[in-house]
């Protein structure tokens, strides 16, 4: 990278707001420049060195610890400086004027440190989108999955599978090329339809994988449904632990659904409260009731609710329910198989939590997926599609088995970036923070 295709930039890579420290991110060609500016010498590469930052009067912005990082060896491939000071208004501002002010720098548009590190082969576009999900990360199951994808595991994973199909197709020009030489001889065409078929059982694996992965990282879907007065919003607000949703003694309160994020034990929950089912004249009920049979049959889980007075209602055919009987400091009969709570007192709701927890945990896998999202599951998709296309073809035919095989080893490169992404890159780097 050259500073004339690169320019330096600058931001702010903490959190915005008054904080004790923030961190100030710079980097490109200048950034030796802009050290010896405000520093006035180039510290020690990867040793804090505490300084005063002034600006180009000589005028003392802060006191803080610099760093530099000499490129390659660093975040972006290029020389990197960062700067902690105190994390006030005025210094930042007065930092970054500054900083802005010098020749050849700029601020960072959103994502553009990370872009960088992606354009100079420090990143692979899984690990690139397992830090975007890292950042956003908020309950730990979501932070083990997204760290293992920053980490590398689909990118090293992708590199094995396509070395395999390299292997192959390698072995299938030799087949076409040299099919008349004498030195070359053996069943290559067999050989090398054995090596893409080893592939195929982990790339399965995967692609059974995403729905989980997908789960965790976006959040597991739990909805709430029965009839009018069953007691869903005040089991909502139970589960949330503040009001969410308007509780009130008349039937039909709610008419759309209510969504609720929540950590249930380190599992992500989107939590969703319906509109009672029940018919109706109304057509706005009506709306609400269909709204909310179709989030029954696309949730991970409903919580089949009805009061202890009352009798539950039918849920769609093949809904993943858990029976749930509400009200139970009233009058009246648990039945067999319900779980029991009572928003009012909070009995039931600990034990109820763990049950949820417990259900989802088993939907899930008990190692962080490869693939989390729907564009990483196409891709595997593809490959294994034109793997088994590849194996379906009769051996006398080299060129459309090698064909097959290049397709899927393409399909694996735009898993990782090498390919085709630009689109893919705009969309996901655009989603970053200033700063990173």
């Amino acid at each position: 990278m050259t500073g004339t295709a690169y320019p330096t930039i600058v931001a702010l890579s903490s959190a915005a707001g008054r904080a004790g420290v923030a961190v100030v991110r710079v980097s490109g060609s200048q950034v030796r420049f802009v050290l010896e500016t405000i520093l006035g010498t180039v510290p020690k590469p990867r040793l804090a060195k505490l300084s005063e930052l002034r600006d180009r009067d000589g005028e003392v912005i802060d006191q803080g610890l610099a760093l530099y990082f000499p490129g390659p060896g660093s975040f972006t491939g290029e020389d990197v400086a960062e700067f902690q000071v105190h994390g006030s208004r005025a210094v930042l501002s007065r930092l970054l004027s500054t900083l802005t002010a010098l020749p050849g720098l700029r601020l960072a548009e959103p994502g553009e440190f990370t872009r960088r590190a992606f354009e100079a082969g420090k990143l692979d576009l899984a690990a690139v989108e397992g830090l975007a999900d890292l950042i956003d990360s908020e309950t730990e199951w979501q932070r083990r999955q997204a760290l293992r994808q920053m980490e590398g595991a689909l990118g090293i994973a992708a590199a094995e599978w396509r070395a395999a199909l390299i292997k192959a197709m390698m072995l299938l020009e030799a087949e076409i090329d040299f099919a008349d030489e004498g030195d070359v001889s053996g069943p290559l065409i067999a050989e090398a339809v054995g090596i893409a078929r080893t592939v195929l059982p982990s790339l399965q694996t995967a692609l059974g994988s995403f729905r989980a992965g997908e789960r965790v990282r976006e959040g597991f879907v739990v909805v709430l449904a029965g009839p009018p007065n069953a007691g869903k919003s005040s089991l909502l607000n139970a589960l949330a632990r503040r009001d969410v949703a308007i509780v009130s003694p008349i039937a039909g309160t709610t008419r759309d659904a209510i969504e609720v994020r929540l950590d249930l034990g380190g599992i992500p929950v989107l939590l969703v409260d319906t509109a009672g089912l029940r018919e109706s004249a109304d057509e706005i009920e009506v709306e609400g009731v269909r709204r909310a049979l179709q989030r029954v049959a696309d949730a991970d889980l409903t919580l089949h609710l009805r009061a202890i007075d009352s009798d539950p209602v039918p849920l769609p055919e093949g809904a993943s329910s858990l029976a749930i009987v509400t009200k139970i400091d009233l009058p009246g009969e648990q039945r067999t198989g319900e779980v029991g709570v009572s928003a009012r007192s909070g009995e039931g709701v600990d034990e109820l939590i763990e049950l949820i927890g417990a259900r989802l945990r088993d939907m899930a896998s008990p190692e962080p997926a490869l693939l989390t999202r729907e564009r990483q599951r196409i891709a595997v998709g593809e490959a294994v599609s034109a793997i088994i296309r590849a194996e379906a073809l009769d051996h006398g035919q080299p060129e459309l088995i090698a064909e097959e095989l290049r397709l899927a080893a393409r399909a694996l490169e735009r898993l990782v970036g090498r390919i085709d992404v630009e689109d893919v890159l705009d969309s996901l780097f655009s989603g970053f923070c200033i700063g990173k």
